[in-house]
């Protein structure tokens, strides 16, 4: 018999099932997530232990889920949290907007701070300079990653829903609704009725300390719904809930006025919880409660949860992690000269309309010189001047290339010593300056993405497609429309044109360099697009169009793709509204949405180059503190894909004494699209691997045919060319070498018989 108090047996038998209910909860679990939730269990007192509000001021008060907190006094005016360093204009709410609550709102900030400063959580009620750090605390924390998928759909919530398409997983700042805005891909989380008791919550799934909220209306092309005013709770548990108080009220922040502008709201003063929960108080008045949204916070370190430390993404190369305005970008460049002054050069190519120099860095082993056999690579970015990311992806790779180079990789020595690579990492830097006088995640999706006179450069070269194409449906004589070095129409030449400063430089530089292979850097999307992007059949938006060479840039799209860490993983979300997964990360520009005159389509008609787009994130403008991540993310890709500018043929077309032959045709058979020698008679042609019969052609010479086989194995197969003079460009040479022309004989009888007539007069 147990000699325990009664009391002692019930304590341990409670014990004993506790332990037994943990273990079979582990089991139900699946194995990922069984320590994040045995950890979350056992440590239960330590998401519940919150700071009590004092009786002097208390920012917030607790509040069940179920009822509605009514403010005490609905005519005291909320204290105004002073706004970012950079404020953003919002303009008067309309008179028609239904409100629900008359409190007034608080005053919103806007720039989200960039700044990574310590400092204390309370709002300091001493000097200026407690107060300043104070600011710096609340501006210091990211985003929490709804924009780039960090918070997956299952860590977002709604009270209601209006359907499928408008559910809490689509209520991601900038999210962009499909173009039929169906019932799975719409612009925004709605709910399902309209009324003050609707709310979208957050899971960060561990402490944290959210310090603002960022709001956007519905992305639609027919509709107008944003929020006005809401709301903001916090939780532990999910249950009981904390609401940010203003004095002895609720605070009512301010919300939107129209459905793209970002508004950024800071908290008065740095929360720490689990949940995050955004309540509509009222909404414009000819719409619905709609909403885009972005959380800033900030993760708090739990060493002993090992659920988050396996899932954090960490980069061992030392790079500026940064993002670069105009200045920033031409100094990193200069710096990196002077570390690689061997390997480096930096030029301009141009101007933009604002004088802003457009600036590309060569990297190679003799800098400022085409080498003969030396194929010339490229990469761009910055187009639009809103999507960033590609911007400082070059500026990385740049000082990646140089360190390893310094270090002696081998692999990198190679490429440089093999390679003559340009980096142009701001094509547009006058609309750059427009984004990043806002800051990430303010600009919206549009801001910057112009030129200074509001044109579109990656869609404002030559359509010379329908020129091709035209000549091809009318069987017009190859010599007038060949199918390669397509020329620029007369009209786009004019100055009347609307073409762009910055368009015209590019063409100018694509020109002036025997470009084998490029890539542009684009934003907003996870994909690797090839050309034709523009559609061949009439009235049709999307219809998937080959160029003769569809295999060689599929192979190209799926190196980029396949090697990222992301682009082919069949278990991310897609991005806004379209599934690239079914061709591996890639897609036919015609089959995603027709564009006439792309860059793409004008570099593969007009020059040699094989130019692609690569769009390398969801988010067009990330948080710096994702920059590490990006660059782990697309490092191998940036890699891998110049290394394929040595796939394919090379090789030299020279005369019978040696000299080479510059702007010979080199034509593959099967291949309806030629390629031309470079100046000094060296040529490159990307091919995939297997056996091609290939002719060489240049006016004056015989033509000459042979059979190149191209390899598995990375490096181009040298396939060389001599070819002789025709007899006639012969005959021609020695009548000009000693002073005579060759006359055709209807000629010299015209002249016979113009003597006869003379003479017989």
């Amino acid at each position: 018999k147990s000699h325990l108090p009664k009391a002692g047996r019930l304590c341990l038998a409670l014990c004993a099932f506790g332990l037994a209910l943990l273990g079979d909860l582990s089991q139900a679990l699946p194995m990922e997530d069984q320590d994040y939730y045995l950890q979350e269990i056992i440590n239960r007192d330590h998401y519940y232990s919150f700071p009590e509000p004092t009786e002097e001021y208390s920012p917030f008060t607790e509040q069940p889920e179920e009822e509605e907190s009514v403010p005490a006094a609905e005519t005291e005016k909320p204290p105004k949290p002073r706004p970012g360093r950079k404020e953003l204009k919002l303009k008067k709410a309309n008179k028609k907007e239904k409100s629900i609550l008359e409190t007034p709102p608080a005053k919103n900030g806007n720039k989200k701070g960039e700044k990574n400063k310590k400092g204390n959580e309370k709002m300091p009620d001493g000097d200026s300079e407690s107060r300043s750090a104070y600011e710096d605390v609340r501006e210091s924390c990211p985003p929490l990653g709804l924009e780039t998928l960090k918070i997956t759909d299952f860590q977002l919530h709604a009270s209601t829903v209006k359907r499928y398409g408008l559910g809490a997983h689509r209520g991601r700042l900038n999210i962009q609704a499909g173009v039929n805005e169906n019932d799975f891909y719409d612009g925004a989380w709605c709910a399902g009725r309209n009324d003050p008791y609707q709310w979208i919550e957050v899971d960060a799934r561990r402490l944290t300390k959210f310090t603002g909220v960022i709001t956007q209306g519905r992305n639609s092309l027919w509709l107008s719904d944003w929020v006005t005013s809401y709301r903001v709770m916090v939780s532990n548990d999910s249950h009981t809930w904390i609401t940010v108080k203003n004095g002895s009220g609720d605070m009512i922040f301010e919300g939107n006025s129209e459905k793209e502008v970002p508004v950024l709201n800071v908290l008065p003063i740095p929360l720490v919880a689990r949940y995050i929960r955004i309540n509509p108080r009222s909404w414009y008045g000819e719409g619905s409660i709609c909403m885009r949204m972005e959380i800033l916070g900030c993760p708090l370190p739990d060493p002993n949860n090992y659920y988050h430390r396996r899932n954090e993404m960490t980069t061992t190369d030392n790079l500026d992690f940064k993002h670069h305005n105009y200045k920033e970008m031409r100094q990193l460049m200069k710096t990196v000269n002077e570390m690689c002054p061997n390997i480096t050069r930096i030029y301009n190519i141009g101007k933009s309309q604002q004088g802003l120099k457009l600036y590309a860095a060569e990297i190679s082993d003799n800098p400022g010189e085409h080498e003969v056999g030396e194929p010339e690579f490229r990469y761009i970015a910055g187009a639009h001047g809103n999507e960033v990311l590609g911007r400082e992806l070059i500026l990385l790779l740049m000082q990646f290339m140089c360190q390893e180079y310094l270090a002696g990789n081998p692999r990198i020595v190679h490429i440089i010593e093999n390679t003559r690579i340009h980096l142009l990492p701001s094509v547009n830097p006058d609309g750059y300056e427009k984004a990043y006088e806002v800051g990430s995640e303010l600009g919206g999706w549009s801001l910057g993405r112009w030129t200074q006179d509001g044109i579109d450069i990656n869609n404002n070269f030559p359509d010379l497609n329908t020129l091709l194409w035209e000549a091809e449906d009318r069987k017009k004589a190859s010599r007038k429309v060949p199918n390669h070095y397509i020329p620029i129409p007369e009209w786009y030449l004019s100055e009347n044109a609307t073409v762009a400063v910055e368009t015209r430089a590019i063409i100018a530089w694509m020109e002036k360099i025997p470009f084998v292979l490029g890539g542009n850097l684009q934003g907003g999307e996870l994909v690797v697009a090839y050309p034709y992007d523009m559609v061949r059949s009439i009235r049709k938006t999307q219809e998937h169009t080959p160029t003769p060479d569809d295999h060689v840039f599929r192979w190209l799209a799926y190196s980029y793709a396949s090697t990222h860490r992301m682009m082919t993983d069949a278990r991310r979300r897609v991005c806004h509204t379209e599934d690239f997964q079914k061709e591996d990360g890639t897609v036919n520009g015609a089959s995603w949405h027709t564009v006439a005159g792309s860059i793409n389509d004008f570099s593969y008609l007009h020059t040699n180059c094989f130019e692609l787009s690569i769009y390398v994130g969801c988010d067009k403008y990330p948080h710096e503190s994702e920059l590490p991540e990006e660059w782990e993310n697309n490092r191998e890709s940036l890699i891998v894909f110049m290394e394929q500018v040595h796939r394919g043929i090379k090789g030299l077309v020279r005369d019978s004494h040696g000299k080479g032959i510059p702007n010979a045709i080199i034509s593959v058979e099967g291949v309806n699209h030629d390629i031309r020698t470079a100046s000094d008679g060296d040529y490159w042609r990307l091919l995939n691997p297997g056996e091609y019969i290939v002719t060489v052609r240049a006016e004056g010479y015989t033509s000459s045919t042979k059979n190149c086989e191209v390899g598995y194995e990375m490096g181009a197969t040298q396939c060389d060319f001599t070819i002789s003079k025709t007899n006639l460009t012969r005959i021609k040479e020695i009548m000009r070498k000693f002073g005579k022309q060759p006359i055709s004989l209807p000629v010299r009888r015209l002249r016979q018989r113009a003597r006869q007539w003379r003479q017989q007069r």
